[in-house]
């Protein structure tokens, strides 16, 4: 799966937990500061991916992820 495919699934699953119009989520908006995650979410944001992708990933190492390029990045890096 290439970068572009995996950027369109994160956000839309960030737009999903976040309950958001998609195209308010871009590549360089920060979870918690740009579109308002607090940790309950940033967990939904995990459990979301990692349904998505059908991965399992570190739960730490997710939680340091701030951005959604950087989230795509991450993920590239499971599959």
């Amino acid at each position: 799966m290439d970068k572009i495919e995996i950027q369109k699934q994160v956000i839309n699953v960030v737009a999903k937990v976040l309950k958001m119009d998609a195209l308010e989520v871009s590549p360089a908006a920060n979870f918690i500061f740009d579109l308002g995650a607090d940790s309950m979410q940033s967990l939904e944001l995990i459990a979301g991916f990692e349904e998505e992708f059908n991965i399992e990933m570190d739960e730490d190492k997710a939680l340091a992820v701030q951005t959604v390029s950087d989230a795509v990045e991450f993920i590239h890096g499971y599959l």
